[in-house]
């Protein structure tokens, strides 16, 4: 009666932490660090846009996007990679990411590949949603470690030939969803020449792009542009949620080879749920405007700074390149996410909850992810509580 193609899916972080934590009182007031929904303020404006435009919550909105979204988003890759694409036939808004994610390997990916059941690879911890899409084009999802053995990100040219072989893509996330590591050119242009000699697609999750140190994170648009790749060779996925701290907004682009596009457009036409006018309006204006970027960026390094300045002769502390995480090594992150609740109110996720046991142990297991998206009083009693927390073993 039911259908068993997701039942074996193990049940989704949030609820696991929820199991693992609700049934014990806090141990002190509140600090919420395992989510990761940005807390940012954003600009006055995008609220006003969106009420500005009320009146056309009563129209349907166009599927791809308004050709002012459109614009507006393929002017910013061309501003922060130095890309041209063409915003009618190469980019469509997404509602929310996840979707666009997801839609994706629907779209492209083909269920066998050289006459074998077709791979999908990914790195290990990842971002959910990439498993889920792998399993339901029939696809196996291949769980690639990103440990400190390989500085966070996969090794994919590892691998064996026979494998990569029946690859259809390879999903990545630069910066990395946890550990904040970031793909550099070398990194990507040696992983577009894999996907050239195997025929593969790379998907590439870059929503953490805009929120970094020093050095904006390498694109890769643009390093396909400039190793002269097939086009429709890499697909990237942006986010305002983290760019303009807007994750209610569920506003996102996916731009690549026309192609590619067409194939996505056209399966969003039966099956999407395309964003809202208002939203797309105060959107496109979100994707235009970069000075709210940068005070979104000077607030989270400064956050950065405060976990070093608690946290940073703890054994194996990493301090993030990019993103809004903290991945601690802890031992066993699950006994010091409890511990932490337990004694000190403070709420992070276990790193195994984001990653699978490939055969060699879960590489999430010793981890903790911490999210520095609270404001910046409450992460530093929060970084205080944890120093604290894990100096009592």
């Amino acid at each position: 009666m039911f259908p068993e193609r997701f039942g074996t899916l193990p049940a989704y972080a949030f609820p696991r932490l929820r199991a693992l934590l609700d049934a014990h009182a806090p141990g002190g007031e509140v600090v919420q660090m395992a989510l990761g929904e940005p807390q940012h303020p954003f600009p006055d404006w995008a609220a006003e846009e969106i009420a500005a435009h009320a009146a056309e919550f009563g129209r349907y909105p166009p599927n791809d996007g308004t050709p002012e979204l459109r614009r507006a988003c393929a002017d910013y890759l061309g501003r922060r990679y130095g890309v041209t694409i063409d915003p009618d036939t190469q980019a469509m808004a997404l509602n929310g990411t996840r979707e666009g994610l997801y839609n994706a390997a629907m779209a492209l990916l083909p269920s066998q590949k050289a006459g074998q059941r077709a791979a999908v690879l990914m790195p290990n911890p990842f971002y959910q949603v990439y498993m889920v899409a792998a399993r339901s084009i029939g696809a196996e999802a291949v769980f690639v470690p990103a440990t400190r053995e390989t500085d966070f990100l996969p090794d994919f040219a590892a691998l064996p030939e026979e494998l990569l072989a029946r690859t259809a893509a390879v999903y990545i996330c630069s910066p990395a969803n946890p550990q904040g590591a970031v793909a550099d050119a070398v990194y990507w242009d040696r992983l577009i020449g894999l996907a050239e000699a195997h025929d593969f697609r790379i998907f590439a999750d870059e929503c953490y792009a805009e929120l970094y140190r020093e050095t904006p994170p390498t694109g890769a648009l643009e390093i396909a542009a400039a190793s002269g790749a097939d086009p429709e060779r890499v697909v990237v996925f942006h986010s305002l949620s983290k760019r303009s701290s807007v994750p209610g907004l569920r506003s996102g682009f996916v731009a690549g080879g026309p192609e590619s596009l067409r194939l996505v457009r056209q399966l969003r036409a039966y099956s999407g749920a395309p964003l809202p006018l208002p939203l797309q309006r105060a959107s496109a204006r979100l994707w235009a405007d970069d000075e709210h970027v940068e005070e979104n960026r000077r607030l989270y390094r400064r956050k950065y700074a405060l976990a070093d300045e608690v946290l940073g002769d703890l054994p194996g502390y990493m301090s993030p390149e990019a993103g809004f995480f903290l991945w601690l090594e802890v031992g066993d992150g699950e006994l010091a996410a409890l511990k932490l609740w337990r004694e000190a109110g403070v709420r992070v996720l276990p790193g195994a909850y984001l990653a699978q046991d490939a055969g060699s142990g879960n590489p999430g297991a010793p981890y903790i992810r911490v999210a520095l998206v609270a404001p910046e009083d409450e992460v530093l009693r929060g970084l205080e509580a944890i120093r604290r927390v894990l100096d009592d073993k």
